[in-house]
């Protein structure tokens, strides 16, 4: 009876009952429904990526009927506002290129798909769509049609967390097991004495060794098998394909031993390799947990959000807010949790969520979700939950918002590994044809060594784990990156360009005095109840220095990027910002940094800032200038010109007058000459250069500057540290290289001696995890010597940081962590 596979999922069927469509043969009408909506569809390349990459679709319709009660399906979503949902779903079938690049397209089957995102690590997939005639219900419909069917379970509804996969603890533990086992009865046979017996009984311990191994062989092991099949079958040579190949010529070998009473086999070598595989396997698993863990609730974004507590108004850190508080939101400033609207109205410009730029109108009582960035007059709001540092990380590592750079490391892991197999396979076999004709026993020994000994798993870790730890060091410091490629950017970087006001400057010792027509109590109030919609640095220290009032509201607020701003209190028109925006007409006006108020038309005078620069300036800018070109913009005029000429190193650059049109270009011409500049600035009103240039730093002081424009963001306080996290990037390169040198050396080194028949396959199965334990070490211990060296680290931080946690049981409990 002829046996072929189903076209779309692999299936083997009987050819009798096969299902025929278009010259292909398929195993049930499912599979040939799919394939047909794809053709129709224009994503036929689906089946040219990988060879029969699909699954069964689901035949059961009923099976998601719970997904139109609203309240299951408001608890799953991410997003739910003005006609977009967005949704995070985990797709267990997601398994290779294949199922990628379909569910990134998923557009192309149903037009009311925005966009689709993958997470292959976690097999998730993001889908924004819109749900004016498609409901949650329709789309995971349509994903389990095409073979795709997500898993939803009553955690997702309560937390949004699905349990955890344990089957390789369940993999790991069997194979101990029979490891355990076997090794306890192979014990006699390592003892050449003659025991009665023992002689008596020797076959049927055999036997029941045999039978102790096939768990381990057909369960623990399967992982390996189906990952080699899957690459064979897309004609990739992963390191899977050599793995199972020694798991299965030791097992064959073994049977042989036993059935032709030869001896034992290897089933003590065989368990023995899949056990300590999977050990280290596991460990590293365990290692990824941790290093997710640590940046998602252990180093906290360093920005702050201000809090409204018995009518009182204090910057918090981010992290401190939790459900009940009422918080304040200024123009341009992204919403940090979900909320409910306390203000009469608001306009929330979701285009970091959904990318669309049109605001969205709000009204008193609306809910307003996370991710939203306010457009106008200050806002108040009720917060519903703690703030989700893995969703804004999330929304930060936006596609839109990612440079376009390439991972040079990753690259060239990336060929090695691709090359190492192949190589690795050429070398088996040429081993075991030397070996063959001298001694059997040895040529086995051989070929399942050097397949099992030489690992690119080392090679593959190296840069990942050390740039992890370079990023969670970092974070623990208040310096927090976007993601690893930031710290590799950061290391090519040959100019730093500063902007001046609230990045060299601070805020909270600056002095501030006024000249003009002095402003009464009245004018005061209204004065502080515009800026208090601003977060311009200028706005919010001139804000901090007028004296508390009554809280108005603003009507017809406007923010001109680069002039000032305006708004009406109370029947009053006030602009504060430059001479021409609020129509200061002196000829010959003062040259410092000043800001100018004007009332109902009339021109009351104006605020001069006499800045007080960081402490360690000169100090920081001498270090800095020994290894890179530095220059500073300023959307000020030349009032300080002198002043910083006197505090800074000889050759630094000032450019005054510019505003920020002006920053954003002067960053692309210095880009244009081959430089490659990270700029330094306050994160919002510099939000053009700071994306425009390699890498972007927003500097947070007792202010919420979270914008996907920027890179990284400092806490001012680490400011004088900057010298440090340059070198740290630097140091991370070079930790990559050693540790590069340390995988290759540690395979020449297992390969000479494998090749020589100088290594046992269980040894080598010992050797193979404990390598990946020892670049795990390396580079741990490596990035932690050089943070303390560097003294990026210091002890006092270690004790803030236990402060930190300490203080922060509510969150930890709130976000049901488990270590």
């Amino acid at each position: 009876m002829s046996i072929n596979q189903c076209f779309h999922c692999g299936q083997d069927i009987v050819l009798k009952d096969a299902h025929f469509f278009d010259g292909k043969e398929f195993c049930c009408k499912g599979c040939e429904t799919v394939y047909e909506i794809f053709s129709l569809n224009g994503l036929s390349s689906y089946y040219d990526i990988e060879r029969s990459p699909g699954t069964r679709p689901l035949s059961d319709d009923k099976k998601y009927d719970f997904l139109e009660n609203q309240k299951i399906v408001e608890g799953l979503l991410e997003f739910n506002e003005n006609g977009t949902q967005i949704v995070s779903l985990s797709v267990p079938h997601i398994h290779c290129s294949s199922c990628i690049w379909i569910l990134e397209n998923l557009r192309k089957l149903q037009p009311e798909i925005v966009s689709s995102q993958v997470n292959f690590h976690e097999k998730k997939v993001r889908i924004n769509y819109n749900s004016d005639n498609f409901s949650l219900k329709d789309l995971v419909l349509l994903l389990a049609a095409i073979g795709y069917e997500p898993y939803i379970s009553l955690d997702d509804y309560d937390s949004k967390t699905s349990d955890k996969d344990h089957s390789l603890t369940y993999k790991l533990g069997v194979a101990f097991f029979c490891f355990g086992n076997i090794m306890l009865l192979s014990f006699p046979e390592y003892f050449e004495s003659k025991e009665f017996w023992l002689d008596q009984y020797k076959g049927f311990f055999r036997w029941l060794i045999l039978l102790l191994s096939l768990p381990s062989f057909l369960y623990s092991a399967s992982g390996y098998y189906v990952a080699a099949w899957n690459n064979l079958r897309a004609k990739i040579l992963s390191i899977e394909i050599p793995i199972a190949l020694g798991i299965i010529v030791m097992f064959v070998r073994s049977v042989a031993d036993i059935l032709l009473d030869r001896g034992p086999g290897f089933f003590d070598s065989m368990t023995g390799l899949i056990f300590f595989m999977l050990l280290g396997k596991a460990f590293q698993l365990k290692t990824y947990q941790f290093l997710n863990f640590e940046r998602d609730f252990k180093s906290y974004f360093p920005i702050a959000v201000t809090r409204i507590k018995s009518g009182k108004e204090e910057n918090i850190p981010v992290y401190e807010i939790v459900k009940g508080n009422r918080i304040l939101i200024r123009n341009q400033e992204i919403i940090p949790v979900d909320g409910i609207l306390i203000s009469e109205n608001a306009a929330i410009d979701y285009s970091f969520v959904t990318g669309e730029a049109v605001p969205v109108s709000k009204h008193s009582g609306d809910k307003i979700f996370a991710g939203g960035r306010l457009s106008g007059a200050v806002i108040e709001m009720e917060v519903l939950k703690a703030v989700s540092q893995s969703y804004l990380t999330q929304l930060w590592g936006n596609e839109a918002f990612q440079k376009k750079d390439v991972a040079g490391y990753h690259t060239i892991t990336d060929r090695v590994s691709r090359y190492f197999t192949p190589i690795l396979l050429l070398i088996a076999f040429a081993g075991f044809g030397y070996w063959i004709f001298i001694d059997s026993d040895i040529a086995f020994n051989v070929f399942t060594a050097v397949l099992i000994v030489a690992c690119p798993c080392a090679l593959a870790l190296t840069a990942p784990f050390t740039l992890g730890n370079i990023l969670r060091i970092l974070g623990r410091t208040k310096c927090y990156l976007k993601n690893t490629l930031v710290i590799e950017q950061m290391a090519k970087v040959d100019t730093i360009v500063f902007d001046k006001t609230g990045t060299i400057t601070t805020n909270s010792k600056t002095a501030i005095s006024y000249e003009g027509n002095a402003l009464n109590i009245q004018q005061q109030k209204l004065v502080r109840n515009l800026l208090r919609a601003s977060n311009h640095p200028l706005s919010r220290m001139i804000y901090e220095h007028l004296p508390e009032s009554d809280k108005l509201s603003v009507t017809h607020f406007e923010d001109i990027v680069g002039k000032g701003i305006s708004g009406t209190i109370e029947g009053h028109h006030v602009k504060i910002g430059s001479s021409s925006f609020a129509g200061n007409d002196e000829k010959n006006p003062i040259i410092k940094t000043m800001v100018n108020i004007t009332i109902d038309d009339v021109y009351l005078g104006r605020f001069l800032i006499h800045n007080e620069y960081r402490a360690g300036l000169t100090e920081l800018f001498t270090k800095l200038q020994k290894k890179y070109t530095v220059k500073i913009l300023s959307g000020d005029n030349e009032g300080e010109r002198e002043v910083l000429e006197s505090l800074l190193p000889n050759g630094i650059e000032l450019v005054f007058n510019q505003n920020p049109e002006g920053k954003l270009d002067f960053i692309r011409k210095l880009q244009q000459k081959g430089c490659n500049v990270m700029m330094i600035g306050d994160g919002l009103n510099d939000a053009g250069a700071l994306r425009q240039s390699n890498v972007g730093i927003a500097l947070s002081e007792n202010v919420n500057v979270f914008s996907p424009a920027c890179d990284a963001i400092i806490d001012a306080g680490e400011f004088e540290k900057l010298d440090r996290f340059m070198a740290m990037s630097k140091k991370a390169v070079h930790v990559i290289k050693l540790s590069f040198g340390l995988s290759l050396l540690y395979n020449l080194v297992g390969l000479s001696f494998a090749v020589t028949g100088n290594l046992l396959p269980i040894v080598a199965a010992i050797i193979m995890p404990l390598s990946t334990i020892t670049i795990i070490s390396f580079v741990t211990l490596a990035g932690n010597f050089y943070a303390y060296r560097l003294k990026v680290i210091t002890v006092s931080q270690k004790n803030d940081e236990r402060h930190i946690l300490s203080e922060s049981p509510k969150l930890i409990l709130n976000q049901k962590i488990t270590t």
